[in-house]
């Protein structure tokens, strides 16, 4: 039985409600868990799944997601056959979305040259360990046509079906007045025989400032961080070489997750800290996100605070937010004591 897949990821969304983030970077290249993309999860997923052909389509703003990537090798999908092919928009369009007839049109051939009888469609602002395996056994007993992935009812905008079946959706209804191909798939699925997957393990949908905030934090869970790390399928990213953490004499760590190459010379406490972070001496950073190459001076308390990367506290600086509402940091920028007396 030909139980090969073919996978697609999404890489288009862009949430106006995490624009804070996603000013100067696709939500897939967003930093998410200390040392990760977005991306990774859904990409790591798919090699997991012994899918050696992975098409991702991108929106705009993807140059720190094209640098992210690279040849795949990272992924092992820097390969003579098959592999990693990013496929980005019309530079004429605006706003050309996943799906839409135009897109896959232009990137018929990569369709029509693959091997692989199934295909996995999903997104890139899903957080899980999910293997397609059982999933793609469970569409194939159920003899589905599309067979749709959800976690506790809510859709993951996850889908299996065979490759040829996509391609017969795209010629009967390119030129039926749908606004993309993946409307017709979720119209279908009410409407062929389609299957219903419930996946129980952990999920994050990352959709919004709040729900980043909450997700990020939740990963410091141990019950959380081991379904994500711990499951025996790692989640691969591109490596970066550098020294492990230093720790000063007066640094003080409690519940935190802290990426190599940083200097910690204050106290954290419950927070989630990227590769080459300095905390000055006698800082204290609770229930915070601070991205790569940001610099938190001395005597400063952030409190539920998102910083971006290469941002800059200057001495003396008090930031506070709330799981409802965190302070967010957009990245490159100086916040200092003075401006926000």
């Amino acid at each position: 039985m030909n139980e090969s897949m073919l996978g697609i990821i999404n890489a288009t969304y862009d949430f106006s409600s995490l624009q804070a983030l996603t000013q100067h970077r696709s939500l897939a290249a967003l930093p998410f868990g200390g040392r990760y993309r977005l991306v990774d999860f859904m990409l790591s997923n798919m090699v997991n799944s012994d899918i050696h052909s992975v098409a991702i389509f991108t929106g705009h703003k993807n140059r720190s997601l094209m640098d992210h990537l690279g040849s795949g090798k990272q992924w092992d999908l820097d390969r003579k056959r098959d592999g990693l092919f990013v496929f980005t928009p019309n530079s004429q369009g605006d706003n050309e979305e996943f799906g839409s007839f135009s897109h896959i049109a232009r990137n018929m051939d990569y369709f029509l040259r693959s091997k692989q009888k199934y295909i996995v469609i999903t997104n890139c602002h899903i957080v899980a360990a999910m293997n397609f395996k059982p999933i793609l056994r469970r569409h194939i007993e159920a003899e589905a046509a599309i067979t749709e992935v959800l976690h506790d009812g809510q859709s993951l905008q996850t889908y299996i079906m065979e490759k040829d079946l996509l391609l017969d959706l795209f010629h009967q209804y390119k030129d039926k007045g749908f606004h993309s191909l993946i409307d017709v798939v979720k119209e279908q699925c009410s409407t062929l025989c389609s299957h219903k997957y419930e996946y129980d393990g952990y999920v994050a949908i990352i959709d919004s400032i709040e729900s980043y905030y909450k997700h990020s934090i939740e990963v410091l869970k141990p019950e959380v961080w081991k379904q994500l790390f711990m499951t025996g399928e790692p989640i691969f990213t591109k490596v970066k070489d550098q020294p492990p953490t230093r720790y000063g004499k007066e640094a003080k760590v409690g519940n935190s997750m802290i990426a190599n190459g940083s200097i910690i010379e204050g106290q954290t406490d419950n927070s989630i800290i990227f590769r080459s972070v300095k905390i000055g001496k006698g800082s204290i950073v609770r229930n915070s996100i601070i991205m790569q190459k940001s610099q938190i001076g001395e005597n400063c308390v952030l409190d539920g605070v998102i910083i971006d990367k290469d941002v800059k506290i200057e001495d003396g600086t008090i930031l506070t937010g709330t799981a409802e509402v965190p302070y967010v940091v957009e990245k490159g920028t100086v916040q200092g004591a003075l401006m926000n007396s």
